[in-house]
């Protein structure tokens, strides 16, 4: 079996600029001809034009003022709703990647985790694409028109703002690292305590029996500080951001105007190209400086967004590269070639030359391992605990990548490309069946098109589910099966099994583990009536389902044991 190649990481999707953000930069631009007709204005008026002097330029200014307005709001609607739209993508892309993970990674991320980053977290997102990329690209672009007009009349005045502006960026830069990191310091915070606070939900029936309350609540409280503190590092780390900026662009724009004045004085006779300045073209070069700088203040105003933005990017990477994928989740079902549901045999399993270890562990569960199990045979796997029962009947169902090896069901080795289709044959039944909250049908159905009411009823009869009460085909169930007691539940996955069309080959994890020896007997004469004309494989300490097997395999020694029953 081949692994599949990691998921493409999100955080290169949002490198390109957006139409959206290009028109705000030529809004910036727009500044240009407002500020050459502002200082054409004031030349007149002091040159003794008067009234007419200053209407055409007025109109003018107005006229631009409004299209730099409409491409303001043009741009920012667009890149509002391709950010939107970019989120849902992402979100959509990562909700995929943790469904299509493996249901038995050891790595997986905790719920509350998983819920804080994709509810919470993502939307740093919208700030970061709405505020941030559109300042990016204004910050490297606009300063340079800017900075073309001004050395065209002055290059003193240019000179001033060029030996000033980088040292903008290498400050914030040095900010900016802290920035991030105690922005992902905090995301972190953040998704521990939703997480922490999740678990303890769950547990809080436990909680009240062992009279933990009280030291949950300390312990919630704290982490909440904790959280508070480092928000609190974030915002000032942003502020110094800020601090920078204002410091350099006000001393930028203060030697600019130093210059200027004392060149129409005629103190300083250089730097305008061995000509003298009018007042207009003065006053032409002291608008747009502190324009100059404005770009850089909009880029520290949204520094933050930066942090935030990246920090959250990499929580989804994350996320969506910590899932241990489940071989073939990207793949469509093909029957067909797989020989699958509908085929009307049960199917033989083999197993050749199977290597095996969890994920983060050196030692091998399976080295090499071997195992063949005939066309509708029942086999027990047997063993002490961590023997690798559960894992091999997992990797069996194709819910774990095996290292190495060849698993063949029915004669059709389980791939990338089969595993989907394989699944639709076998009907699985876990050591703790989840139940979801919603009907006791919709429980059994599992979302299943091809099963209505009349086959949820029949298979509700075989488990002996249609005379309790609290599991009626439209009894609404709590999340983790509230309402059913552990035998009832173990049922209900009978249940699941029996309304499969398709399974003919079973996987049973310690279906009779934890109940009553009654009970027990129960499930076990109800999964061996399913299992007639159907391949059955079940895990088991249970000595008494083992020796109602047509023979039992024993895990956990050099080499596997079998014994007829």
């Amino acid at each position: 079996m081949t692994e599949p190649s990691p998921p493409r990481s999100p955080l290169k999707a949002f490198t390109s600029p957006d139409i959206g953000g290009v028109v705000q930069g030529v809004a910036a631009l727009v500044w240009l001809p407002q500020a050459a007709l502002l200082a054409m204005a004031v030349q007149g008026l002091a040159g003794g034009g008067g009234m007419a002097a200053v209407l055409w330029p007025a109109v003018g200014i107005l006229l631009l003022g409004l299209l730099r307005a409409g491409c303001e709001a043009w741009g920012v609607r667009r890149t509002f709703g391709r950010a939107r739209a970019q989120l849902t993508a992402l979100r959509a892309q990562t909700a995929m990647a943790l469904a299509g993970g493996s249901p038995l990674d050891r790595e997986r991320a905790p719920s509350g985790l998983a819920a804080s980053v994709l509810a919470e977290q993502a939307e740093a997102l919208v700030p970061y694409l709405v505020r941030y990329q559109p300042a990016r690209w204004r910050a490297t672009v606009v300063p340079l028109f800017l900075l073309a007009a001004v050395a065209w009349f002055s290059w003193a005045a240019a000179l001033v703002l060029l030996v000033a502006a980088p040292l903008i960026p290498i400050f914030m830069a040095i900010v900016g690292w802290r920035a991030k990191a105690a922005s992902e310091a905090q995301m972190v915070e953040m998704g521990g305590m939703n997480a922490f606070l999740l678990d303890r939900l769950r547990g809080l029936a436990t909680l009240r029996a062992l009279d933990a309350i009280d030291a949950t609540a300390g312990r919630l409280g704290a982490s909440a500080q904790s959280l508070r503190q480092r928000t609190m590092a974030v915002l000032r780390i942003a502020f110094l951001s800020s601090a920078v900026l204002e410091l350099f662009s006000a001393l930028g724009v203060a030697l600019v105007a130093v210059y200027v004045g004392f060149h129409l004085l005629g103190s300083l006779g250089f730097g305008a190209w061995g000509q003298q300045l009018s007042l207009g073209e003065g006053l032409f070069v002291l608008l747009l400086a502190p324009a100059f700088f404005e770009p850089l203040r909009e880029l520290s105003a949204v520094w933050h967004d930066r942090a935030a933005g990246e920090a959250a990017l990499q929580a989804l990477d994350d996320l969506q590269r910590g899932a241990l994928p489940l071989p073939g989740a990207g793949a469509a079902v093909t029957r067909a070639a797989t020989g699958a549901a509908g085929a009307g045999a049960a199917p033989a399993v083999t197993v050749h030359g199977l290597h095996f270890s969890w994920p983060g562990e050196s030692t091998a569960l399976f080295d090499g391992y071997e195992l063949r199990i005939g066309a509708g045979e029942h086999v027990a796997l047997t063993g002490p605990s961590g023997a690798g029962k559960t894992a091999l009947l997992s990797l069996l169902a194709g819910l774990m990548p095996a290292t190495r090896g060849e698993i063949a069901i029915g004669g059709v080795p389980l791939t990338e490309h089969t595993a989907t289709a394989l699944r639709q044959r076998m009907a699985w039944m876990g050591q703790k069946p989840h139940v979801f909250a919603g009907s006791v049908e919709a429980n059994v159905a599992l979302g299943r098109t091809d099963i209505g009411a009349p086959e949820v009823a029949e298979a509700m009869r075989f488990a002996a589910l249609d005379d309790v009460a609290q599991a009626h085909p439209g009894t609404a169930l709590g999340e983790g099966g509230s309402g059913l007691s552990g035998g009832e539940a173990v049922r209900l996955a009978l249940a699941r099994v029996a309304v499969h069309p398709h399974a003919d080959l079973i996987l049973a994890d310690e279906p009779t583990a934890h109940l009553d020896t009654v009970t027990a007997a129960r499930v076990a004469d109800a999964l061996m009536g399913l299992a007639r004309g159907r391949t059955l494989i079940v895990s088991t300490h249970d000595p008494v389902l083992a020796a109602r097997m047509d023979r039992s395999v024993s895990l956990g020694t050099e080499a596997p044991v079998e014994k007829a029953a």
